[in-house]
């Protein structure tokens, strides 16, 4: 009888684990962010024009126009500041890159 509801608990562990870790694509503690100006020169130097910068499952958001003047929406690492993933809106639909910068 202790085996199964051993194995039951550790189960149920594991799915709330889940669970509760897909709520945030980015769980960095707020004390290891960086803040909202760094977000800012980081999107003055890729040549994007901001219009918004958010707070979204745990990362930055920017939303804005890139060099081209596409719409865009970038998701970006709150303590490395690496791009996560970029998003162009509009023109026929949305347009996504990975952070390999490829198109998924």
């Amino acid at each position: 009888m202790t085996k199964p509801l051993t194995i039951l608990a550790f189960a149920g562990a594991i799915l709330w684990t889940g669970i509760a870790s897909a709520d945030d694509d980015c769980f960095v503690p707020m004390t290891d962010w960086q803040p909202r100006e760094a977000v800012t020169q980081l999107a003055n130097e890729q040549g994007w024009t901001v219009r918004r910068i958010k707070i979204h499952d745990g990362c930055y958001e920017i939303i804005g126009q890139d060099a081209q003047g596409r719409s865009i929406e970038a998701t970006v690492h709150p303590a490395t500041l690496d791009v996560l993933e970029l998003e162009y809106k509009g023109e026929g639909g949305n347009r996504t890159r990975g952070k390999d910068g490829h198109d998924d």
